[in-house]
């Protein structure tokens, strides 16, 4: 059998990390096993659902490079098939009509719930052999339910969690038509995943829940039964549920941010699965190495800081070119225009050692193309009076050194020694004139970037 898994985010919102997760998982399985991976939307939701949120969902999984084999399926385009299912259900009796009105099944909760009961339908107009029932009204549009089974447990090996059994007296009928004709969410899963021959079903353990309902209606069409993994949830870096603040928004969010894909891929496999200890690995290995096995059942918690670590070991090794051309943008973003020189490409080499973000990284470079605002704090406590003239006698020497890094540490060290000052005492001073701070890489490596004439013009402003 050929193993096809499905991501089938709802659009009423962006694809999170928890989705993305998901969305990971499902892909890994698939290309292990050689399988296909299938994007479908789930977008009955008419009055949540969004264009922009599709667009929001499509450009995330483009952008973490989690290809689709088969999609993006939508529901609302399959409304016809899904009504000819409910067709055939109602004739061969596995569904029904039920003409109960709003206000008779509130009532009906509220008595349950006086009585300590789980509210539920207590199925009213469900036909059973020898019962009657009333004649239907003519002014209630009906809603078609699923004719639930009443006896036995719905029991089914969850990938992730072991086994889960659940009394079929816990379950009442499901709605799965409105009486405008609409078929609901759990149906139209139910139909999918049928018709699209998904073997097994990855996703978050808030559809456990659903998951009898959905092995039941596929018993009842005599559809194969996938095999289900449910993922636990994702918790903050404060151990509360993931919230806005730590993670759960857009993944095209942590692009803006300046993550790469690659260090989001890595991070969110190893969020609740393992292989050994190895943190650091390409997809290609997360591949070849993903089971369900090694997916843990309790809660993953996410951690911003080991984010950041990843991060910034895939920024060592991203391709100049990819880097050149992003931090181009960023630093338009950020008004400043990126000049024939200094040669971005070299400036990124010197920085990209010091940087955890894409925008760390370009906003520590613009002092090379936009003359920097110089740090209060810094110029109050290393530029001071006496360090002048060792300033002045050095901007001399370096109108007349070749220019290259190697020429201006010498010309550096000729004016320590001169005035028996420890290295430090001159390079600060020099990196918060040029830099505007007093943290820089190499003193001598940013000046050779910055060039001659710039050097000298920012070093004058000292008199």
């Amino acid at each position: 059998m050929t193993v096809r898994t499905r991501f089938a985010p709802s659009p009423t919102g962006f694809l999170h990390i928890g989705g993305a997760r998901t969305a990971l998982f499902s892909w890994a399985f698939a290309k292990k096993h050689g399988g296909k991976f299938i994007l479908r939307i789930e977008d009955t939701d008419v009055a949540r659902s969004t264009p922009e949120a599709v667009q929001a969902i499509l450009d995330g999984m483009n952008w973490l490079g989690l290809d689709y084999d088969e999609g993006p399926f939508y529901q609302m385009q399959r409304m016809d098939r899904y009504k000819e299912v409910i067709q055939r259900m109602l004739k061969d009796g596995s569904a029904y009509y039920c003409y109960s009105t709003k206000e008779e099944l509130e009532a009906l909760r509220e008595s349950q719930m006086q009585q300590g009961l789980k509210p539920r339908y207590d199925g009213r107009w469900r036909p059973e052999q020898g019962k009657v029932l009333p004649q239907p009204p003519a002014d209630i549009p009906p809603v078609i339910r699923f004719k639930n089974p009443k006896d036995g447990h719905v029991v089914w090996n969850d990938l992730v969690k072991g086994e889960i059994s659940i009394a079929n007296q816990e379950l009442d009928d499901l709605i799965i038509a409105r009486a405008d004709g609409t078929p609901t969410y759990n149906f139209c899963v139910v139909v999918d995943d049928w018709e699209m021959g998904i073997t097994q079903v990855i996703r978050g353990d808030d559809h456990v829940n659903n998951t009898p309902r959905q092995i039941n209606m596929l018993k009842a069409l005599g559809a194969t039964i996938p095999q289900y993994a449910h993922l636990s949830m994702i918790l903050g870096d404060d151990g509360q549920k993931l919230s806005k603040r730590h993670g759960a928004v857009s993944v095209m969010q942590y692009h803006e941010d300046g993550y790469l894909p690659e260090a989001v891929l890595n991070y969110l496999a190893r969020l609740g699965w393992s292989h050994g200890d190895e943190e650091v690995f390409s997809m290609q290995q997360f591949c070849e190495w993903f089971d369900l096995d090694h997916i843990t059942p309790s809660a993953a918690q996410f951690n911003t800081e080991k984010l950041k670590w990843l991060n910034a070991h895939y920024i060592k090794l991203a391709d100049k070119d990819y880097l050149v051309k992003d931090i181009t943008e960023r630093l338009a973003n950020l008004n400043v225009a990126v000049s024939a020189q200094p040669d971005l490409s070299a400036v990124i080499d010197l920085y990209k050692e010091r940087a955890s973000t894409l925008n760390e990284l370009a906003e520590s470079i613009v002092y090379f193309y936009h003359k920097p605002s110089i740090d209060e704090a810094a110029a109050e406590k290393h530029l001071v009076a006496d360090i002048k003239p060792a300033l002045e006698k050095l901007s001399g020497l370096l109108q007349a050194v070749d220019w290259n890094a190697e020429a201006i540490h010498h010309a550096i060290n000729e004016v320590v020694t001169q005035y028996q000052l420890k290295f430090p005492k001159v390079a600060m001073p020099l990196r918060v004139l040029l830099t505007g701070i007093a943290q820089s890489p190499s003193i001598d490596q940013v000046m050779a970037l910055l060039g001659r004439d710039e050097v000298l013009a920012r070093m004058s402003v000292f008199k």
